[in-house]
């Protein structure tokens, strides 16, 4: 019963906390957001929230500090339109998934490449015995 819990809290901080960062934050620090998972601990004391950031590593850093500094008001705002008892604490974790996907699509991008050199190298071989390398039947083996 509690992870069905955990995963409507979650759902529920994802979007309280995606709408707030949409409006925006009188922090010119922060990026352009997106709010990409929210995890909630099974005693629903605290919340992780991974998120990526559109742009270079200066953004990110700069949005990193953004959210950091505005974890209090986000947790207010979310606690006032949750209505639970005890608000979670926010923790804001830069997700990696991105960084992830490109260094994935290379590792792809070279196996593309070796396969179609292998398949060139494979077009061009000769076998290295007989044409035909299977054993055929004797004359002596067919008699009767």
């Amino acid at each position: 019963m509690a992870s069905e819990r955990q995963a409507r809290l979650a759902d529920r901080i994802k979007v309280l906390l995606a709408e707030r960062l949409e409006k925006g934050l009188r922090d010119p620090r922060l990026g352009f957001v997106t709010i990409t998972d929210v995890r909630v601990s099974g005693d629903l004391q605290h919340a992780s929230v991974f998120y990526t950031v559109l742009g270079d590593e200066t953004e990110r850093t700069d949005t990193a500090a953004a959210l950091t500094s505005a974890t209090g008001m986000l947790r207010s705002e979310v606690g006032r339109q949750l209505g639970v008892r005890l608000t979670p604490t926010l923790e804001f974790i830069p997700d990696a998934i991105p960084e992830n996907a490109g260094h994935i699509e290379e590792l792809l991008r070279e196996a593309r490449e070796r396969d179609q050199a292998v398949a060139g190298l494979a077009a061009s071989a000769q076998p290295a015995g007989e044409a035909d390398p299977y054993l055929k039947p004797r004359e002596h083996d067919e008699a009767p």
